[in-house]
């Protein structure tokens, strides 16, 4: 599996330790992971690039982004091109995992109603269960994805509890359903 990798390369300064967690942890999964351009670019390199490379540079990404299972893309830190690359990974129907740290929730992503892209906030003790359930929903060994409305009051409820549990909530739901299961048999 090849998945591709995206985050503000300004933003390095201040996340560069999440980054390189998600693409180790990507890694240890088998999966083969385009990172160089956000991990090893500089900026003032970036900057100092004329139009034609940018153009070329953006043909690479989206080069990637086809030739890519996924896309994961961390936006604790904003980034226009980051957005872009979103955007073009859903419109050439790829399964987009969208990571961000508590309380910088990338809001015009996380209540959208896309059928590949799964929002979630980490930190170090959940980032490794919000992976691995990403990749498994790549790998189509889940059963079924169910997508459905909540009202703002359950999304809120539904998101404190599962920062008070410590765990993505897809996993809080999916161990409701299970502890209801057991105790219908």
């Amino acid at each position: 599996m090849r998945a591709y990798f995206t985050a503000s390369v300004i933003g390095r300064k201040q996340y560069q330790k999440n980054y390189e967690s998600i693409v180790e942890l990507l890694k240890k999964n088998d999966v083969e992971v385009i990172a160089d351009h956000i991990l090893k670019k500089q900026v003032s390199r970036i900057e100092a690039k004329t139009e034609e490379e940018r153009i070329q540079n953006q043909r690479k990404l989206e080069k990637n982004i086809h030739a890519s299972d996924c896309v994961i893309a961390e936006t604790s830190y904003p980034s226009v091109n980051v957005g872009y690359e979103i955007a073009y990974a859903l419109h050439a129907d790829k399964p987009v995992l969208v990571l961000y740290t508590r309380g910088i929730s990338p809001s015009m992503l996380t209540h959208r109603d896309e059928e590949h892209l799964c929002c979630e906030h980490y930190d170090e003790q959940t980032l490794s269960s919000i992976i691995e359930d990403f990749l498994s929903y790549v790998h189509g060994t889940t059963s079924t994805r169910f997508t459905f409305f909540i009202s703002s009051e359950i999304g809120s409820y539904l998101e404190k509890t599962a920062k008070k549990h410590n765990m993505p909530k897809a996993v809080y739901l999916r161990d409701l359903i299970l502890r209801d299961m057991k105790n219908q048999t």
